[in-house]
């Protein structure tokens, strides 16, 4: 017997829980609960505090929308002006020693001659094979090829995609790629190679908003305060689910009835807890992720020109073990420590320069921040114990930092699952795991790890996502942002509204 019961379980407090949570209180909705295992909401959209006082994400989030409703939810959860910054994108590719502006496939201007003739080739090449061929690229690699030719493929987009996804671009479909990679225009990429010009932003994420205060995790913290906060069970996990009764048991030995649940667990973890979901083992054990390393370091100082109003930046070449560095100090002024605020310096970046700076003294700022990102896979194997070390050292190869700068704040922390691989056979997977948890069980599994579409796994498709899969309980309505990214990600969605 079942310790309480309601109409709709929602485990997990992250950007899809609490957008099923939030359409459930919008609609009088009342008999829910929701579960989550940390002690607030927020989900991979937290924001961890260094004890010196450095905010860093848990990875690269910035707030950009499709959808009216996700305006209308964040900015009720935010509603003053001065609770956000809104920041135009200012984002390069390191390659061959020089900052590329994004993307860098518009503006191979910026190389050496001799890697704009490889790069001009290639795109030449790739536009004749495009021209007599009419079959579909079989994966993410001849995708690749096919649009940008060799030369930045070997450059660029080979070695940058590996250091992201830990896993080789022939073992990835090309059907997720929508909006996210932009094919490159040869008259365009021509015309600047002649006239030495530079292109300029492209992308959904061209321009960004970030909270003033509190990081992401602000955000949802905020979301979670609009909602009944008797509604909200944090610091308990689910055990163990019983599927065709409808159960679910929790970690502090309570159990909860349901008639719907909507869950965020990765897909390849609820398989394992639900009593009878033996047969989906085997394919949800061969969903294929990789893990996320977020590595942040705190430095004293005022931002040096040579990092300017730059964003984020890309880094495909071996010198580096992050595939992406923000410069997160730029989003908010209240990402770091006050200037007044004294802080002894932990070592210089060059560590055999430490003992000459001031190591035992407390001292003022100011201060800034660079957040990284790290991917790992059985594929793409790291040194996990000298992570940090390595990537100190990355940021002086790369120019991010000069061997004597101050670190005085570090940070490290591993998502296991970071990121959700479109491996060639996904879909398949998805099409089978899917439905039959619907079916059978009354599971929604949704969001970026519980349906596994990294197409529609930015913050605001996820709280969508959350949000259609009650209007399928409920209504019926179709899910269109699982169902159909591109159509979702092609338009202002404006259907909804809070």
């Amino acid at each position: 017997m079942a310790t309480k019961s309601v109409d709709v379980l929602i485990i997990g407090a992250g950007p899809t829980g609490l957008g099923a949570a939030k359409r459930l209180h919008q609609l009088k909705h009342t008999n829910f609960l929701l579960v989550d295992a940390a002690a607030e909401a927020g989900g991979l959209a937290s924001t961890d505090v260094t004890p010196e006082g450095f905010l860093f994400d848990v990875g690269g989030h910035v707030i950009f929308s499709h959808y009216l409703y996700f305006d209308d939810c964040i900015n009720e959860a935010l509603p003053k002006p001065d609770d956000w910054y809104e920041h135009e994108r200012v984002s390069y590719v390191r390659s061959k020693g020089l900052w590329v502006p994004y993307p860098y496939q518009n503006n191979v201007t910026i190389l050496p001659v001799e890697e704009q003739v490889k790069c001009l080739e290639g795109m030449i090449d790739a536009a004749e094979v495009r021209a007599r061929t009419s079959d579909k690229p079989k994966n993410f690699d001849e995708w690749i090829l096919r649009q940008m030719g060799v030369g930045l493929a070997d450059l660029f987009m080979r070695p940058y995609n590996f250091k992201v996804w830990a896993t080789p671009t022939t073992e990835m479909q090309c059907e997720w790629l929508g909006e996210r990679v932009a094919a490159p225009s040869l008259k365009l990429v021509l015309s600047n190679v002649l006239n030495k010009k530079v292109a300029g932003n492209w992308g959904p994420n061209a321009t960004f908003r970030f909270p003033a205060r509190d990081g992401t995790g602000g955000i949802w913290k905020a979301v979670a305060k609009t909602l009944p906060q008797e509604r909200f069970e944090f610091s308990k996990t689910v055990t163990r689910l019983e599927g065709k009764a409808k159960i679910a048991h929790l970690s502090d030995g309570t159990s909860v009835s349901y008639r719907s649940l909507i869950s965020t667990m990765p897909l390849d973890e609820i398989t394992e807890v639900i009593d009878e979901a033996e047969n989906l083992r085997p394919v949800s054990r061969e969903l294929i992720y990789s893990s996320t390393h977020v590595i942040g370091v705190g430095i004293r100082g005022t931002l040096p020109p040579r990092i300017g109003d730059k964003c984020w930046l890309y880094f495909p070449e071996p010198d580096s073990p992050f595939y992406r560095a923000t410069v997160f100090s730029n989003y908010s002024p209240y990402n770091c420590p006050q200037a007044d605020i004294k802080l002894k310096t932990l070592q210089t970046a060059d560590p055999s320069l430490s003992s000459s700076v001031d190591t035992k003294t407390e001292r003022a700022g100011p201060y800034w921040s660079l957040m990284l990102e790290v991917s790992q896979s059985a594929q793409k194997p790291v040194d996990e114990p000298n992570l940090l070390k390595d990537c100190i050292q990355g940021m002086i190869n790369t120019g991010l930092l000069q061997p004597n700068d101050e670190i005085v704040s570090t940070y490290h922390r591993k998502f296991h699952h970071g990121y959700p691989t479109p491996s060639l056979v996904r879909d398949g997977q998805i099409k089978q795991l899917l439905p039959e948890l619907q079916s059978k069980y009354a599971i929604w599994s949704r969001g970026r790890f519980g349906s596994y579409k990294y197409e529609v796994a930015n913050q605001d498709h996820s709280f969508m996502i959350g949000v259609e899969a009650v209007d399928n309980i409920l209504f019926g309505a179709p899910e269109m942002t699982l169902h159909e990214p591109d159509w979702v990600n092609g338009r202002k969605n404006t259907e909804r509204r809070l």
